[in-house]
């Protein structure tokens, strides 16, 4: 296939380098990774098996390649491309491109084991910093805003700086967590708070995504003392989350594994309170393939990995999310 990237990831699934401003070409065995002057150094250094060529019109130097080869079918995703930059690349010449929505991320579907070690030791240092920030709270939390915890959990999951975030982090309390994604207030933390924390970490660039919901209890965070109410909803979608994880296999669709999930909220009586998909990919982008919704006719394979995250969100009143990345290994999910 030869086809041209844009985004940044994509780039570096590729050539296992990327910037902010580049663009990469595959022309048969071909290579080519188009960046400006203050990249090309690094590029060339860190890039693998392609031609870097430094260019101050990224566009035009594209053009000029791509004249050579104008009867080549070339596949592009339209979603990587402003408008104004779609009319340049075509103005004045004749190419053969062909769109092909989110080709790079199919192409990423099924991880390496390389790739999987990465994502589990994100995980892992993602669930350590769960568990540091929630010592934090049981001894200084109380009182907190939403936005202090928000921006604590953030210096703890980066570890001094060594890791970066996956994106930035949901910490909600009470009614807040009806809010799949929640921004940070100022209400502060009291004791008997319901919380849900939602956030993740990378390593070597690959993506962790984690959802942990809790009652704070000063030096105890579980299930066991919330009001009876709260407790039926929690025990939902605890049920929801574990029994999809048992019963995914590899060869079922990926609507079949959402409607694991759904059928039990659903089936106790909160259906219409579980407003998003039961997962999605992870790797290098915190959202890939597969998708797992309703919609999706993805057949899971073993070396997927996704999320189970089923939750359950009542407006004014409370949100319960459950979230855990699997791999796909031996036709069952391991959670990483």
């Amino acid at each position: 296939m030869n086809f041209i990237l844009k985004d940044e990831n994509s780039i570096y699934y590729e050539a296992k380098y990327s910037c902010d401003n580049a663009i990469y070409l595959k022309l048969g065995s071909e290579k080519f990774f188009i960046t400006d002057s203050r990249y090309t150094e690094e590029a060339k250094s860190e890039s693998r098996e392609c031609e870097v060529i430094e260019s101050r019109d990224l566009i035009a130097t594209l053009k000029d390649i791509l004249a050579k080869h104008s009867k080549l079918e070339i596949v592009f995703d339209p979603y990587e491309w402003k408008v104004a930059e779609f009319e340049a690349l075509n103005k004045g010449i004749e190419l053969n491109l062909k769109a092909k929505k989110h080709f790079s991320q199919k192409r990423r579907i099924i991880k390496s084991d390389e790739e999987i070690e990465y994502l589990s030791t994100a995980s892992k240092y993602a669930k350590a910093g769960f568990e540091r920030f929630k010592e934090y709270l049981s001894i200084k939390g109380v009182g907190k805003k939403e936005s202090e915890l928000n921006f604590k959990m953030q210096t703890l999951l980066r570890q001094k700086g060594s890791l970066e975030l996956s994106f930035d982090p949901i910490v909600a309390f009470n009614e807040n967590t009806s809010k799949p994604h929640a921004l940070p207030t100022d209400r502060r933390l009291s004791n008997g708070d319901l919380v849900l924390v939602d956030a993740g970490v990378k390593y070597h660039r690959y993506c962790s995504d984690r959802t942990e919901t809790f009652m704070f209890q000063k030096t105890k965070f579980s299930s066991v003392k919330m009001s009876a109410k709260v407790k039926k909803i929690y025990d939902i979608v605890e049920k929801a989350h574990s029994e999809t994880i048992e019963k995914v296999r590899t060869g079922m669709k990926a609507s079949e594994v959402d409607k694991i999930a759904r059928d039990i909220i659903t089936n106790a009586g909160y259906g219409d309170r579980f407003i998003h998909s039961t997962g999605h990919g992870v790797g290098l982008d915190i959202h890939e393939y597969p998708t797992i919704s309703a919609k999706s006719d993805v057949v899971i394979e073993d070396n997927m990995v996704f999320t189970i995250e089923p939750a359950i969100y009542i407006p004014d009143f409370l949100g319960v999310r459950i979230e855990e990345m699997v791999v796909m290994k031996n036709g069952k999910a391991k959670v990483l």
